[in-house]
């Protein structure tokens, strides 16, 4: 990615919609400003005009003014008055300043994790098969609100360091520029020393974002895996992962705030040096132009410390401005990583108005990571409408790949795949998926209660349509039996409820779903068998013309099926009937054995 195209993916459209914000902001920036060395100004004129009876150093006209008032310009109450009024305007802008600001930041935040949102959901399904969960969700959170509080805090700091330094020097210049030279002597310095910080602090931030996105990771995972840390008794071992990674995070964020200590330090001196200079030789021409006709009073000493304090903490703050804006562009470098991988793509026509209540049909279909076909090879069979195929095979054979490939969750390296005689490639893939209900051997059930898990396909179904969705998955008995029925929460991923009322569940939620096309990737290996038979009686009444995937290692739940594949290795070794089956040589009628399944048909023992 080039430099210079680092802030249009994201940054630039998000801090556009908030644009008006930063506008009014810089506005009220401004005007502060301007408030704030008025009163610098009257604290100058008091001393030398109203209290010493010197020509103060201020504007001619200004000047002229003010002694044509008499009396009433001298009077120290409305000097006073003046001076209060110009700090209340400086808090009032500042006030305005930060509330819009930060308003800004906040729609430009918004704007980003929307835009985040909808790219996370727009990339392929390999996307997130090879990007940590923990790291995106750092990400879109953690970088994201990096981003914002450098917006809050920072950039409005940067026209506000530029504003005042002009303001500054200006002013300086027009009493007396030797002194405005002194003034600003350590200035140089103060910017290289930001600039040189910046370079070199910037990898640092780099390497605790790093470690902040795999502690993230670590928590993440143990958390989502916290029944198989609980089963196999490996709290200890996580407990290990986790301090090893958090003592990583914590060493390299406390050699960050080390470099952040020491720059601080340094150029806390350095300013102070500066004041101490402005001071030093404020004195010594106070006393060599005392009584000449251009002499540098009191008020012109009190002005330049305050001026110099004022340019000095500002230019200071360029380093922190910097460095912050060192660790934001690592931000939205990670950001844009993600706005900048590939949408999913249509491959054909995206047409949206098929018929998908048809025959499926794998012709040659190949499939492999990679541009490989070492996943599937030369699969073809047809499925007529209204039928149900079983799936079997061993673990690795290709089962869950080529259902996967009917949802083109990843494209076919060879081969087609048609349904209903349209290729899958020519129809819109939010209408396939709409049209294909899938159950996973793992399902995921949200942290919300079992009536919206159900209703998640359908959220507008009435209650008769969910009671019957769970009739038919051999679930709404055992929802009947929890004392909040269908309004019990589910623990994340489902964790209140056995393995098997969980399928049954997802099961349900499918149902809902009213798709031609379901697909059962061994979704019933929870459950007993006499469920098991329940369910897919109830499935082979409820599904009519549609077609029935079941990928199974049951044979009992396969020899219904009107038609059986048997996949080894990837390819296609036999395809039929159970009675066709059970009679060849070969790996289907080898687990029927297994099984206990006798050869001439029958009970499983």
């Amino acid at each position: 990615m080039k430099k210079n195209d680092r802030y249009k993916p994201l940054f630039l459209p998000a801090l556009k919609g908030a644009g008006w914000y930063f506008i009014i902001s810089m506005f009220e920036v401004v005007l502060g400003i301007v408030a704030l060395y008025c009163a610098s100004i009257v604290t100058s004129y008091t001393l030398d005009w109203v209290l010493l009876g010197q020509d103060p150093s201020i504007p001619a006209p200004l000047f002229a003014w003010l002694k044509s008032l008499g009396p009433l310009g001298r009077n120290y109450w409305l000097c006073g008055i003046a001076f209060l009024l110009f700090t209340v305007l400086n808090g009032l802008f500042t006030l305005l300043r930060r509330m819009h600001i930060a308003k800004g930041a906040e729609h430009m935040a918004k704007s980003m994790r929307d835009r985040l949102y909808r790219k996370l959901n727009a990339v392929p399904y390999d996307y997130h098969k090879h990007v940590s969960t923990g790291d995106l969700v750092q990400r879109c959170t953690s970088d994201v609100d990096t981003v914002r509080k450098f917006v809050t805090n920072q950039l409005i700091e940067i026209v506000r360091i530029a504003v005042m330094f002009v303001v500054a020097a200006s002013l300086m210049f027009a009493i007396r520029w030797e002194m405005a030279l002194i003034s600003m002597a350590v200035m140089p310095i103060l910017t290289f020393s930001s600039f040189l910080y910046f370079r070199y602090v910037r990898k640092y931030f780099t390497e605790v974002d790093e470690a902040e996105g795999a502690l993230s990771t670590a928590v993440q995972e143990n958390l989502t895996g916290v029944r198989v840390v609980r089963a196999f008794g490996q709290q200890r071992a996580e407990y290990d992962k986790f301090t090893a990674l958090n003592r990583d995070f914590c060493k390299k964020n406390v050699r960050l705030v080390h470099l952040l200590g020491f720059y601080w330090g340094s150029s806390d001196a350095i300013g102070y040096l500066q004041i101490a200079l402005s001071l030093a030789f404020g004195i010594l021409f106070y006393v060599k132009t005392r009584g000449s006709a251009n002499p540098f009073s009191l008020g012109d000493i009190y002005l330049f410390l305050s001026l110099t304090s004022r340019l000095t903490w500002p230019v200071r703050q360029l380093g922190r401005v910097l460095a912050d804006m060192g660790k934001t562009t690592v931000s939205l470098d990670r950001l844009n990583e993600i706005m900048n991988a590939d949408n999913e793509t249509e491959p054909g026509t995206a047409r949206s108005d098929v018929d998908l209540n048809g025959d499926i049909a794998f012709s040659h279909v190949s499939f492999g990571y990679e541009s490989k076909n070492d996943v599937l090879d030369d699969i073809s069979f047809t499925a007529k409408a209204g039928q149900t195929v079983g799936i079997l095979g061993s673990t690795g054979s290709g089962k869950s790949s080529m259902v996967q490939l009917l949802q083109r969750l990843y494209p076919v390296t060879g081969g087609e795949i048609t349904i209903n005689g349209t290729p899958i490639n020519d129809i819109d893939h939010a209408v396939l998926r709409r049209n294909i209900a899938i159950v996973l051997q793992e399902p995921f059930l949200y942290s919300r209660s079992i009536r919206e898990n159900i209703m998640l396909t359908a959220p507008d179904a009435g209650e008769a349509e969910l009671f019957e969705a769970a009739r038919e998955a051999a679930v709404h008995d055992v929802i009947e039996r929890f004392a909040d029925g269908y309004d019990t929460v589910v623990g994340e991923r489902g964790v209140t409820l056995s393995g098997g009322q969980q399928q049954r569940v997802a099961i349900a939620r499918a149902l809902m779903q009213k798709a031609p096309i379901m697909i059962f990737d061994d979704s019933m290996s929870a459950v007993d068998t006499e469920t098991d038979a329940k369910i897919r009686d109830a499935l082979r009444r409820h599904h009519g013309n549609g077609i029935l995937f079941i990928i199974s290692h049951r044979i009992t739940t396969l020899m219904e099926a009107d038609l059986i594949l048997v996949l080894d290795r990837g390819k296609l070794v036999q395809q039929g009937t159970h009675a066709e089956l059970i009679k060849e040589q070969g790996i289907y009628r080898r687990i029927a054995e297994i099984q206990d399944f006798p050869a001439k048909g029958g009970e499983e023992a």
